[in-house]
Protein backbone atom coordinates (compact mmCIF):
# COMPACT_ATOMS: atom_id res chain seq x y z
CA UNK A 1 0.00 0.00 0.00
CA UNK A 2 1.37 3.39 -1.00
CA UNK A 3 0.89 6.60 0.94
CA UNK A 4 1.08 10.08 -0.51
CA UNK A 5 3.41 12.67 1.02
CA UNK A 6 0.37 14.49 2.40
CA UNK A 7 -0.83 11.32 4.13
CA UNK A 8 2.59 10.73 5.67
CA UNK A 9 2.81 14.30 6.93
CA UNK A 10 -0.69 14.09 8.38
CA UNK A 11 0.20 11.00 10.37
CA UNK A 12 3.42 12.51 11.67
CA UNK A 13 1.43 15.36 13.22
CA UNK A 14 0.01 15.09 16.75
CA UNK A 15 -3.65 14.29 17.14
CA UNK A 16 -5.67 17.21 18.37
CA UNK A 17 -7.20 15.19 21.23
CA UNK A 18 -5.50 14.07 24.43
CA UNK A 19 -7.31 10.83 25.38
CA UNK A 20 -6.07 7.75 23.57
CA UNK A 21 -8.10 5.11 21.69
CA UNK A 22 -7.19 1.43 22.01
CA UNK A 23 -8.82 -0.73 19.31
CA UNK A 24 -8.98 -4.52 19.47
CA UNK A 25 -8.05 -6.38 16.30
CA UNK A 26 -9.96 -9.44 15.14
CA UNK A 27 -11.74 -10.96 12.15
CA UNK A 28 -13.33 -7.61 11.24
CA UNK A 29 -10.00 -5.77 11.30
CA UNK A 30 -7.31 -8.12 10.04
CA UNK A 31 -6.43 -6.64 6.66
CA UNK A 32 -4.14 -3.75 5.79
CA UNK A 33 -6.88 -1.53 4.38
CA UNK A 34 -9.07 -1.78 7.49
CA UNK A 35 -6.09 -1.32 9.81
CA UNK A 36 -5.11 1.84 7.93
CA UNK A 37 -8.68 3.09 8.11
CA UNK A 38 -8.77 2.44 11.87
CA UNK A 39 -5.64 4.52 12.41
CA UNK A 40 -6.89 7.30 10.16
CA UNK A 41 -10.19 7.28 12.08
CA UNK A 42 -8.30 7.79 15.35
CA UNK A 43 -6.90 4.53 16.74
CA UNK A 44 -3.67 5.16 18.66
CA UNK A 45 -2.96 1.63 19.85
CA UNK A 46 -4.02 -1.90 19.00
CA UNK A 47 -5.02 -4.77 21.28
CA UNK A 48 -4.34 -8.42 20.46
CA UNK A 49 -6.76 -10.64 22.41
CA UNK A 50 -5.16 -14.02 23.13
CA UNK A 51 -8.55 -15.49 24.12
CA UNK A 52 -9.27 -15.91 20.42
CA UNK A 53 -7.30 -17.06 17.37
CA UNK A 54 -4.05 -18.91 16.88
CA UNK A 55 -0.51 -17.62 17.21
CA UNK A 56 -0.35 -17.56 13.42
CA UNK A 57 -3.46 -15.35 13.28
CA UNK A 58 -2.09 -12.95 15.87
CA UNK A 59 1.40 -12.84 14.34
CA UNK A 60 -0.15 -11.80 11.04
CA UNK A 61 -2.05 -8.95 12.75
CA UNK A 62 1.06 -7.78 14.58
CA UNK A 63 3.01 -7.80 11.32
CA UNK A 64 0.33 -5.61 9.70
CA UNK A 65 0.60 -3.09 12.56
CA UNK A 66 4.39 -2.95 12.31
CA UNK A 67 4.21 -2.59 8.54
CA UNK A 68 1.81 0.33 8.89
CA UNK A 69 4.03 1.84 11.59
CA UNK A 70 7.00 1.81 9.19
CA UNK A 71 5.01 3.32 6.35
CA UNK A 72 3.49 6.09 8.46
CA UNK A 73 6.68 6.67 10.50
CA UNK A 74 4.57 6.89 13.65
CA UNK A 75 5.43 4.83 16.76
CA UNK A 76 2.46 2.51 17.25
CA UNK A 77 1.49 0.64 20.39
CA UNK A 78 0.65 -3.06 20.54
CA UNK A 79 -0.96 -4.49 23.68
CA UNK A 80 -1.23 -8.28 24.01
CA UNK A 81 -4.05 -9.30 26.37
CA UNK A 82 -3.54 -12.69 28.05
CA UNK A 83 -6.63 -14.84 28.58
CA UNK A 84 -6.04 -15.83 32.20
CA UNK A 85 -7.72 -18.78 33.97
CA UNK A 86 -11.24 -19.61 32.78
CA UNK A 87 -13.36 -21.34 35.42
CA UNK A 88 -16.08 -23.50 33.87
CA UNK A 89 -18.54 -26.19 34.91
CA UNK A 90 -18.58 -29.57 33.18
CA UNK A 91 -21.12 -31.08 30.77
CA UNK A 92 -24.73 -32.26 31.10
CA UNK A 93 -26.70 -35.19 29.78
CA UNK A 94 -28.47 -33.69 26.79
CA UNK A 95 -26.18 -30.64 26.75
CA UNK A 96 -28.17 -28.42 29.11
CA UNK A 97 -30.44 -28.38 32.17
CA UNK A 98 -32.99 -26.08 33.76
CA UNK A 99 -31.98 -24.93 37.25
CA UNK A 100 -34.94 -24.10 39.49
CA UNK A 101 -34.71 -21.48 42.25
CA UNK A 102 -34.74 -23.11 45.69
CA UNK A 103 -33.45 -26.48 44.45
CA UNK A 104 -30.13 -28.05 45.45
CA UNK A 105 -27.24 -28.29 42.96
CA UNK A 106 -24.13 -30.18 43.95
CA UNK A 107 -20.76 -29.42 42.37
CA UNK A 108 -18.38 -32.37 42.51
CA UNK A 109 -15.22 -33.88 41.01
CA UNK A 110 -16.99 -36.61 39.05
CA UNK A 111 -16.35 -36.01 35.31
CA UNK A 112 -19.54 -37.86 34.30
CA UNK A 113 -22.18 -35.67 32.58
CA UNK A 114 -24.43 -33.96 35.09
CA UNK A 115 -28.13 -33.21 35.50
CA UNK A 116 -30.30 -30.74 37.41
CA UNK A 117 -28.98 -32.05 40.75
CA UNK A 118 -25.22 -32.24 40.14
CA UNK A 119 -22.44 -31.24 37.74
CA UNK A 120 -18.67 -31.57 37.65
CA UNK A 121 -16.54 -28.61 38.72
CA UNK A 122 -13.07 -29.43 37.30
CA UNK A 123 -11.22 -26.94 39.51
CA UNK A 124 -10.25 -28.63 42.80
CA UNK A 125 -8.61 -25.43 44.06
CA UNK A 126 -12.04 -23.86 44.47
CA UNK A 127 -13.22 -26.53 46.91
CA UNK A 128 -10.66 -25.52 49.51
CA UNK A 129 -11.34 -21.79 49.10
CA UNK A 130 -15.13 -21.73 49.46
CA UNK A 131 -17.04 -21.33 52.70
CA UNK A 132 -20.78 -21.48 53.41
CA UNK A 133 -22.59 -18.35 52.31
CA UNK A 134 -20.31 -17.61 49.34
CA UNK A 135 -21.92 -16.84 45.97
CA UNK A 136 -21.22 -18.68 42.74
CA UNK A 137 -22.21 -17.01 39.48
CA UNK A 138 -22.81 -18.94 36.27
CA UNK A 139 -23.01 -17.90 32.61
CA UNK A 140 -21.82 -14.28 33.08
CA UNK A 141 -23.90 -13.86 36.21
CA UNK A 142 -27.23 -14.90 34.71
CA UNK A 143 -27.59 -17.69 37.30
CA UNK A 144 -26.65 -17.53 40.99
CA UNK A 145 -25.90 -20.22 43.53
CA UNK A 146 -25.33 -19.90 47.30
CA UNK A 147 -22.91 -22.31 49.00
CA UNK A 148 -24.52 -24.34 51.80
CA UNK A 149 -21.68 -26.68 52.72
CA UNK A 150 -18.28 -27.82 51.47
CA UNK A 151 -16.53 -31.16 51.86
CA UNK A 152 -13.42 -32.50 50.17
CA UNK A 153 -15.09 -33.48 46.92
CA UNK A 154 -18.50 -31.81 46.94
CA UNK A 155 -19.95 -28.32 47.20
CA UNK A 156 -23.65 -28.21 48.07
CA UNK A 157 -25.41 -25.10 46.81
CA UNK A 158 -28.92 -23.67 46.68
CA UNK A 159 -30.06 -22.15 43.39
CA UNK A 160 -31.01 -18.53 44.10
CA UNK A 161 -31.50 -17.41 40.49
CA UNK A 162 -32.31 -20.21 38.07
CA UNK A 163 -32.45 -20.66 34.33
CA UNK A 164 -30.97 -22.70 31.52
CA UNK A 165 -27.38 -23.85 32.03
CA UNK A 166 -25.50 -25.54 29.20
CA UNK A 167 -22.17 -27.33 28.88
CA UNK A 168 -18.93 -25.61 29.92
CA UNK A 169 -20.47 -22.32 30.95
CA UNK A 170 -18.27 -19.92 32.89
CA UNK A 171 -18.15 -19.73 36.66
CA UNK A 172 -17.34 -16.63 38.72
CA UNK A 173 -16.34 -16.78 42.40
CA UNK A 174 -16.64 -13.19 43.61
CA UNK A 175 -16.52 -13.60 47.40
CA UNK A 176 -13.16 -15.32 47.91
CA UNK A 177 -9.63 -15.19 46.56
CA UNK A 178 -9.33 -18.26 44.35
CA UNK A 179 -5.93 -19.97 44.89
CA UNK A 180 -5.22 -20.18 41.17
CA UNK A 181 -2.25 -18.41 39.55
CA UNK A 182 -3.13 -15.58 37.18
CA UNK A 183 -0.91 -17.17 34.53
CA UNK A 184 -1.96 -20.55 33.13
CA UNK A 185 0.29 -22.72 30.98
CA UNK A 186 -1.50 -21.27 27.96
CA UNK A 187 -0.77 -17.75 29.24
CA UNK A 188 2.90 -18.59 29.64
CA UNK A 189 3.06 -19.79 26.04
CA UNK A 190 1.16 -16.71 24.88
CA UNK A 191 3.44 -14.46 26.92
CA UNK A 192 6.55 -15.97 25.32
CA UNK A 193 4.93 -15.48 21.92
CA UNK A 194 4.07 -11.83 22.71
CA UNK A 195 7.59 -11.03 23.83
CA UNK A 196 9.03 -12.73 20.76
CA UNK A 197 6.71 -10.62 18.59
CA UNK A 198 7.86 -7.39 20.25
CA UNK A 199 4.66 -6.53 22.12
CA UNK A 200 4.86 -3.19 23.92
CA UNK A 201 2.35 -3.97 26.68
CA UNK A 202 1.23 -7.23 28.32
CA UNK A 203 -2.25 -7.14 29.88
CA UNK A 204 -2.80 -9.56 32.78
CA UNK A 205 -6.23 -11.09 33.36
CA UNK A 206 -7.55 -12.60 36.62
CA UNK A 207 -5.32 -10.43 38.81
CA UNK A 208 -6.33 -10.90 42.45
CA UNK A 209 -3.24 -9.87 44.41
CA UNK A 210 0.09 -8.06 43.89
CA UNK A 211 1.90 -11.42 43.75
CA UNK A 212 0.16 -12.11 40.42
CA UNK A 213 1.76 -8.99 38.95
CA UNK A 214 5.15 -9.79 40.46
CA UNK A 215 5.11 -13.24 38.84
CA UNK A 216 4.43 -11.76 35.40
CA UNK A 217 7.07 -9.09 35.87
CA UNK A 218 9.68 -11.73 36.69
CA UNK A 219 8.86 -13.50 33.42
CA UNK A 220 8.75 -10.37 31.27
CA UNK A 221 12.06 -9.02 32.65
CA UNK A 222 11.52 -5.50 31.35
CA UNK A 223 10.95 -6.51 27.74
CA UNK A 224 7.42 -5.08 27.82
CA UNK A 225 5.32 -2.94 30.15
CA UNK A 226 2.78 -4.63 32.45
CA UNK A 227 -0.89 -3.63 32.55
CA UNK A 228 -3.09 -5.16 35.26
CA UNK A 229 -6.76 -5.63 34.48
CA UNK A 230 -8.89 -4.80 37.51
CA UNK A 231 -11.78 -7.21 37.07
CA UNK A 232 -11.97 -9.05 40.41
CA UNK A 233 -13.32 -7.70 43.73
CA UNK A 234 -10.13 -8.96 45.38
CA UNK A 235 -8.08 -6.73 43.05
CA UNK A 236 -10.20 -3.70 43.96
CA UNK A 237 -9.51 -4.36 47.63
CA UNK A 238 -5.73 -4.40 47.01
CA UNK A 239 -5.70 -1.76 44.29
CA UNK A 240 -2.88 0.38 45.70
CA UNK A 241 -0.52 -2.60 46.06
CA UNK A 242 -1.32 -3.80 42.54
CA UNK A 243 -0.84 -0.28 41.18
CA UNK A 244 2.58 -0.05 42.77
CA UNK A 245 3.81 -3.12 40.87
CA UNK A 246 2.04 -2.34 37.58
CA UNK A 247 2.97 0.05 34.80
CA UNK A 248 -0.72 0.71 34.06
CA UNK A 249 -4.17 -0.60 34.96
CA UNK A 250 -7.40 -1.25 33.10
CA UNK A 251 -10.92 -0.88 34.45
CA UNK A 252 -12.11 -4.18 32.97
CA UNK A 253 -15.82 -3.78 33.49
CA UNK A 254 -16.76 -7.17 32.00
CA UNK A 255 -16.04 -9.56 34.87
CA UNK A 256 -16.10 -6.69 37.35
CA UNK A 257 -19.73 -6.06 36.37
CA UNK A 258 -20.52 -9.76 36.75
CA UNK A 259 -18.96 -10.27 40.16
CA UNK A 260 -20.22 -7.03 41.70
CA UNK A 261 -23.71 -5.52 41.76
CA UNK A 262 -23.89 -3.31 38.64
CA UNK A 263 -24.62 -0.19 40.68
CA UNK A 264 -21.22 -0.54 42.38
CA UNK A 265 -19.22 -0.49 39.15
CA UNK A 266 -19.44 3.28 38.32
CA UNK A 267 -18.01 4.49 41.66
CA UNK A 268 -15.34 1.77 41.55
CA UNK A 269 -14.42 2.87 38.02
CA UNK A 270 -13.99 6.45 39.23
CA UNK A 271 -11.92 5.27 42.20
CA UNK A 272 -9.59 3.21 40.01
CA UNK A 273 -9.11 6.10 37.55
CA UNK A 274 -8.40 8.54 40.38
CA UNK A 275 -5.95 6.21 42.17
CA UNK A 276 -4.08 5.46 38.96
CA UNK A 277 -3.82 9.13 38.07
CA UNK A 278 -2.57 9.97 41.54
CA UNK A 279 0.06 7.26 41.17
CA UNK A 280 1.11 8.57 37.76
CA UNK A 281 0.15 5.30 36.05
CA UNK A 282 -1.86 5.21 32.78
CA UNK A 283 -5.42 3.96 33.19
CA UNK A 284 -7.70 2.51 30.50
CA UNK A 285 -11.49 2.21 30.72
CA UNK A 286 -12.80 -0.80 28.80
CA UNK A 287 -15.71 -3.12 28.00
CA UNK A 288 -19.06 -2.39 26.34
CA UNK A 289 -18.23 1.26 25.68
CA UNK A 290 -19.97 1.32 22.29
CA UNK A 291 -21.47 -2.17 22.44
CA UNK A 292 -24.43 -1.43 20.18
CA UNK A 293 -22.06 -0.52 17.35
CA UNK A 294 -21.23 -4.21 16.95
CA UNK A 295 -24.40 -4.36 14.85
CA UNK A 296 -25.45 -0.72 14.45
CA UNK A 297 -23.67 2.16 12.66
CA UNK A 298 -24.49 4.51 15.56
CA UNK A 299 -24.29 4.15 19.35
CA UNK A 300 -26.95 4.72 21.98
CA UNK A 301 -27.01 8.03 23.81
CA UNK A 302 -26.20 6.21 27.05
CA UNK A 303 -23.05 4.73 25.48
CA UNK A 304 -21.92 8.16 24.30
CA UNK A 305 -22.38 9.51 27.84
CA UNK A 306 -20.48 6.52 29.26
CA UNK A 307 -17.48 7.17 27.00
CA UNK A 308 -17.61 10.91 27.70
CA UNK A 309 -17.71 10.40 31.47
CA UNK A 310 -14.55 8.27 31.35
CA UNK A 311 -12.87 11.11 29.47
CA UNK A 312 -14.09 13.74 31.93
CA UNK A 313 -12.61 11.61 34.74
CA UNK A 314 -9.23 11.94 33.03
CA UNK A 315 -8.72 8.36 31.82
CA UNK A 316 -5.64 8.02 29.63
CA UNK A 317 -7.37 5.76 27.11
CA UNK A 318 -10.69 4.17 26.24
CA UNK A 319 -10.95 0.76 24.61
CA UNK A 320 -13.04 -0.90 21.94
CA UNK A 321 -13.42 -4.69 22.13
CA UNK A 322 -15.82 -6.58 19.87
CA UNK A 323 -16.83 -3.26 18.27
CA UNK A 324 -13.57 -3.14 16.31
CA UNK A 325 -12.60 -6.84 16.46
CA UNK A 326 -15.75 -8.57 15.23
CA UNK A 327 -18.40 -5.91 14.65
CA UNK A 328 -19.97 -4.79 11.41
CA UNK A 329 -18.74 -1.20 11.83
CA UNK A 330 -15.15 -1.22 13.20
CA UNK A 331 -13.99 1.99 11.53
CA UNK A 332 -17.20 3.82 12.42
CA UNK A 333 -16.79 2.78 16.06
CA UNK A 334 -13.29 4.28 16.22
CA UNK A 335 -14.47 7.42 14.41
CA UNK A 336 -17.35 7.79 16.89
CA UNK A 337 -15.02 7.46 19.87
CA UNK A 338 -12.72 10.04 18.27
CA UNK A 339 -15.68 12.40 17.73
CA UNK A 340 -16.82 12.03 21.35
CA UNK A 341 -13.31 12.83 22.56
CA UNK A 342 -13.10 15.90 20.32
CA UNK A 343 -16.41 17.19 21.66
CA UNK A 344 -15.51 16.52 25.29
CA UNK A 345 -12.12 18.18 25.03
CA UNK A 346 -13.67 21.22 23.30
CA UNK A 347 -15.86 21.73 26.36
CA UNK A 348 -14.62 24.87 28.19
CA UNK A 349 -15.13 23.01 31.49
CA UNK A 350 -13.21 19.90 30.43
CA UNK A 351 -9.86 20.73 32.00
CA UNK A 352 -11.49 21.94 35.20
CA UNK A 353 -13.33 18.62 35.50
CA UNK A 354 -10.19 16.61 34.73
CA UNK A 355 -8.47 18.38 37.62
CA UNK A 356 -11.14 17.30 40.12
CA UNK A 357 -8.69 14.50 40.84
CA UNK A 358 -5.82 15.84 42.92
CA UNK A 359 -2.38 14.59 41.85
CA UNK A 360 0.06 15.55 44.57
CA UNK A 361 3.68 15.74 43.53
CA UNK A 362 6.04 13.21 45.03
CA UNK A 363 9.39 14.43 46.41
CA UNK A 364 11.28 13.87 43.14
CA UNK A 365 12.79 16.31 40.69
CA UNK A 366 10.63 14.92 37.85
CA UNK A 367 7.44 15.57 39.82
CA UNK A 368 8.58 19.00 40.95
CA UNK A 369 9.51 20.08 37.43
CA UNK A 370 6.31 18.64 35.93
CA UNK A 371 4.22 20.50 38.48
CA UNK A 372 6.20 23.68 37.79
CA UNK A 373 5.68 23.23 34.03
CA UNK A 374 1.94 22.99 34.61
CA UNK A 375 2.02 26.22 36.64
CA UNK A 376 4.02 27.97 33.90
CA UNK A 377 1.49 26.83 31.27
CA UNK A 378 -1.32 28.30 33.37
CA UNK A 379 0.55 31.56 33.96
CA UNK A 380 2.13 32.58 30.65
CA UNK A 381 1.18 31.93 27.01
CA UNK A 382 3.02 28.81 25.81
CA UNK A 383 2.26 26.61 22.82
CA UNK A 384 3.61 23.21 23.85
CA UNK A 385 5.60 21.22 26.39
CA UNK A 386 8.61 19.42 24.89
CA UNK A 387 9.92 16.50 26.94
CA UNK A 388 13.22 14.69 26.37
CA UNK A 389 13.16 11.20 27.85
CA UNK A 390 14.92 7.85 27.59
CA UNK A 391 12.71 5.61 29.74
CA UNK A 392 9.45 7.55 29.40
CA UNK A 393 9.19 8.26 33.13
CA UNK A 394 9.45 12.04 32.70
CA UNK A 395 6.77 12.00 30.00
CA UNK A 396 4.38 10.02 32.20
CA UNK A 397 4.93 12.45 35.06
CA UNK A 398 4.27 15.41 32.78
CA UNK A 399 1.11 13.76 31.42
CA UNK A 400 -0.05 13.14 34.99
CA UNK A 401 -0.46 16.90 35.38
CA UNK A 402 -3.01 16.96 32.51
CA UNK A 403 -1.46 20.20 31.20
CA UNK A 404 -3.68 21.98 28.70
CA UNK A 405 -0.91 22.05 26.10
CA UNK A 406 0.33 19.55 23.52
CA UNK A 407 2.96 17.23 25.02
CA UNK A 408 5.70 16.52 22.47
CA UNK A 409 7.97 13.70 23.66
CA UNK A 410 11.35 13.17 22.01
CA UNK A 411 13.14 9.90 22.67
CA UNK A 412 15.90 7.81 21.04
CA UNK A 413 14.32 4.64 22.47
CA UNK A 414 11.84 2.92 20.15
CA UNK A 415 10.34 0.82 22.96
CA UNK A 416 9.69 3.98 24.97
CA UNK A 417 8.06 5.76 22.03
CA UNK A 418 5.74 2.82 21.45
CA UNK A 419 4.77 2.32 25.10
CA UNK A 420 3.81 5.98 25.44
CA UNK A 421 0.96 5.44 22.98
CA UNK A 422 -1.36 4.70 25.92
CA UNK A 423 -0.47 7.88 27.83
CA UNK A 424 -2.79 10.90 27.87
CA UNK A 425 -1.79 13.69 25.52
CA UNK A 426 1.60 12.30 24.47
CA UNK A 427 2.84 12.60 20.90
CA UNK A 428 6.09 10.62 20.82
CA UNK A 429 8.73 11.03 18.12
CA UNK A 430 11.64 8.65 17.74
CA UNK A 431 14.73 10.78 17.21
CA UNK A 432 18.46 10.91 17.96
CA UNK A 433 19.42 11.98 21.46
CA UNK A 434 21.05 15.31 22.19
CA UNK A 435 24.40 15.88 23.86
CA UNK A 436 24.33 19.52 24.96
CA UNK A 437 21.97 22.16 26.31
CA UNK A 438 22.18 24.19 23.10
CA UNK A 439 21.40 21.14 20.98
CA UNK A 440 18.44 20.36 23.24
CA UNK A 441 16.90 23.80 22.74
CA UNK A 442 17.52 23.76 19.00
CA UNK A 443 15.98 20.32 18.61
CA UNK A 444 12.94 21.22 20.73
CA UNK A 445 12.28 24.19 18.45
CA UNK A 446 12.87 22.21 15.27
CA UNK A 447 10.63 19.33 16.26
CA UNK A 448 7.85 21.65 17.46
CA UNK A 449 7.95 23.32 14.04
CA UNK A 450 7.99 19.97 12.28
CA UNK A 451 4.93 18.84 14.27
CA UNK A 452 3.22 22.18 13.52
CA UNK A 453 2.85 22.90 17.22
CA UNK A 454 4.58 26.28 17.15
CA UNK A 455 5.41 29.23 14.94
CA UNK A 456 7.38 32.47 15.14
CA UNK A 457 7.14 34.19 18.50
CA UNK A 458 5.69 31.18 20.32
CA UNK A 459 7.07 30.02 23.65
CA UNK A 460 7.88 26.40 24.48
CA UNK A 461 8.44 24.71 27.83
CA UNK A 462 11.25 22.14 27.82
CA UNK A 463 11.83 19.38 30.38
CA UNK A 464 14.95 17.23 30.22
CA UNK A 465 17.73 15.64 32.23
CA UNK A 466 21.43 16.41 32.39
CA UNK A 467 23.61 14.51 31.72
CA UNK A 468 21.67 13.60 28.59
CA UNK A 469 20.96 9.94 27.92
CA UNK A 470 20.80 9.08 31.64
CA UNK A 471 17.47 7.60 32.80
CA UNK A 472 15.95 9.24 35.87
CA UNK A 473 18.04 12.41 35.69
CA UNK A 474 15.24 14.93 35.05
CA UNK A 475 16.58 18.23 36.38
CA UNK A 476 16.10 20.88 33.65
CA UNK A 477 13.10 23.14 33.10
CA UNK A 478 13.61 25.76 30.40
CA UNK A 479 11.41 28.25 28.56
CA UNK A 480 12.41 29.21 25.03
CA UNK A 481 10.84 31.30 22.28
CA UNK A 482 10.97 30.76 18.52
CA UNK A 483 12.44 33.69 16.63
CA UNK A 484 11.12 34.70 13.23
CA UNK A 485 14.27 33.66 11.35
CA UNK A 486 14.04 30.15 12.80
CA UNK A 487 10.70 29.73 11.09
CA UNK A 488 11.93 31.31 7.85
CA UNK A 489 15.00 29.08 7.68
CA UNK A 490 13.25 25.91 8.78
CA UNK A 491 13.22 22.94 6.45
CA UNK A 492 11.75 19.62 7.47
CA UNK A 493 14.67 17.23 7.99
CA UNK A 494 14.61 13.55 7.16
CA UNK A 495 15.36 12.75 10.77
CA UNK A 496 14.93 14.94 13.78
Amino acid sequence: MQFSEATLVAHLLPRSRRVRILATLGPASSDAATLTALMQAGADAFRINMSHGTHEDQAARIALVRDLERKLQRPTTILVDLQGPKLRVGSFVGGKVELIAGEVLNLDCNPAPGDATRVCLPHPEIFAALTPGARLLLDDGKLRLRVQSVVADRIETIVEVGGLLSNSKGLNVPDVVVPIPALTQKDRRDLAFAIDQGADWIALSFVQRPEDVAEARSLVQGRAAILSKIEKPAAVQRLDEILELSDAVMVARGDLGVELPPEQVPPIQKRIVARARAAGKPVIVATQMLESMITSPSPTRAEVSDVANAMYDGADAVMLSAESAAGAYPVEAVAMMNAIAAQVEADPDYHARVHFTETKAEPTSADALSEAAAQIARTIPTRALVCFTLSGSTARRAARERINRPLLVLTPNQATARRLGLVWGVHAILTRDVSSFEEMVAKAKRMALRAELASAGDALIIIAGVPFGTPGSTNVLHITRLAGDELTNYQAPEEG
